[in-house]
């Protein structure tokens, strides 16, 4: 297994609203040689898996500007920094995207976005039972359409590319091994089961 490297110092580099950078030097326990690695410092991410009361995902289109696409995606969102609970985060960020409300709420994934350059996590939440209940309160810097589809539509949104965004694809993968096995999910190794949240 690959051995944990030493840390001599962490020095911050600028700060860019969204993110941080930071400068770490750290000592290779094979060559004990040192090297310097930058690393983004952000919040946690939350996506969620909403599925309605007649079985279909909602889903939200969305034009991304890293990648000058418009893509199809499953709500949610950064994670405020006071957020302790990914699940309330992704309660609110579904309610404020889509205007949908579910019944129960589970926690079933965790993933490293980018472990190779990020410090944050991306949770996935399954929100069961949920029915159109509010008006949507888009960020100013958001412009969404929700839209539903069916589960057997996924594969199809995914080979042809309208589903880009590799953390929904992790998403979705999270809710088929929820879907074939919850029991055997358990906590460690980036899979996650939890007690439903009754909402209401």
């Amino acid at each position: 297994m690959s051995q944990p490297w030493q840390l001599l110092s962490s020095e911050p580099v600028g700060d860019f609203r969204i993110f941080n950078l930071r400068s770490d030097r750290k000592i290779s326990p094979r060559t004990g040689v040192a090297h310097d690695f930058y690393v983004i410092e952000t919040v946690d991410w939350v996506n969620v898996i909403a599925i309605t009361t007649t079985g279909k995902l909602v889903m939200i289109d969305q034009f991304r500007h890293g990648s000058n696409t418009t893509e199809a995606e499953v709500p949610g969102g950064m994670m405020d920094k006071d957020d302790t609970d990914p699940v309330k985060a992704a309660i609110r960020e579904l309610r404020e995207e889509t205007g949908y409300e579910g019944a129960t709420a589970t926690l079933i994934g965790r993933i490293y976005p980018n472990p190779a350059i990020m410090n944050n996590c991306c949770y996935t939440v399954l929100i069961e039972g949920c029915e159109l209940k509010h008006a949507v309160e888009f960020d100013p810097g958001e412009d969404l359409v929700t839209r539903l589809v069916e589960e057997r539509e996924i594969p199809g949104l995914i080979r042809s590319g309208q589903i880009g965004h590799a953390l929904v694809v992790v998403a979705l993968q999270y809710y088929q091994l929820w879907k074939s096995a919850p029991r055997a999910m358990t906590e460690g190794g980036g899979v996650i089961s939890s007690t439903p949240v009754h909402l209401g």
